[in-house]
């Protein structure tokens, strides 16, 4: 050991080139010197310019950090207002979410069903068989087709279909109501 008795003091300037004092600054040995930042007239000019100004800026700053009840309370009132704000918002973006999600599943449930209603609809004509029921109609139950004089054509008074409660009338035209007349 080199260093045995020389203090710690001294094994650290001779490690580092640096030497502590006692209140914790470091002095560095050698040809680097921190510049000043500032120039000392500009220093002492500033200085003093802050002392003028400092009791000016003293009282502005005690109006801007003064602050009575009433603006206190608007102050909370406008962050309580604020927080419901933003509350409601996020409220209603989660129920729009979860509507749209909704309206997604039940469009697909939609068309799950139409698509199962055309097959069963196709299934059902593909059963069925006219000229077999027209055959069926004919020859077993002994049904034939109308006459001439037995077809009475009518003016229907509102949609593609007519529910036949009674006989029709001769001339053709059945009674009209106040919604749908021509």
């Amino acid at each position: 050991m080199a260093f045995e008795g020389v203090s710690i003091m001294a094994r650290q300037t001779a490690r580092t080139g640096r030497r502590r004092t006692d209140k914790g600054q470091m002095y560095v040995y050698g040809n680097v010197a921190a510049k000043p930042s500032y120039a000392p007239a500009e220093y002492e000019e500033v200085r003093r310019s802050r002392k003028k100004a400092s009791s000016q800026v003293r009282k502005n700053r005690r109006k801007a950090f003064h602050m009575n009840a009433g603006y206190v309370t608007f102050l909370a009132f406008a962050a309580v207002l604020g927080l419901v704000l933003c509350v409601n918002y996020v409220k209603l973006q989660s129920r729009i979410t979860s509507r749209s999600e909704n309206i997604t599943k039940l469009q697909a449930e939609l068309a799950d069903r139409k698509e199962e209603n055309n097959t069963r609809y196709n299934f059902v004509m593909d059963a069925v068989n006219l000229e077999e029921i027209r055959e069926k109609a004919v020859g077993t139950l002994g049904m034939v087709y109308a006459s001439e004089e037995q077809v009475i054509e009518y003016a229907s008074p509102s949609a593609d279909y007519v529910k036949q409660y009674e006989s029709i009338p001769e001339d053709g035209v059945l009674a009209q109501s106040d919604k749908h007349s021509d």
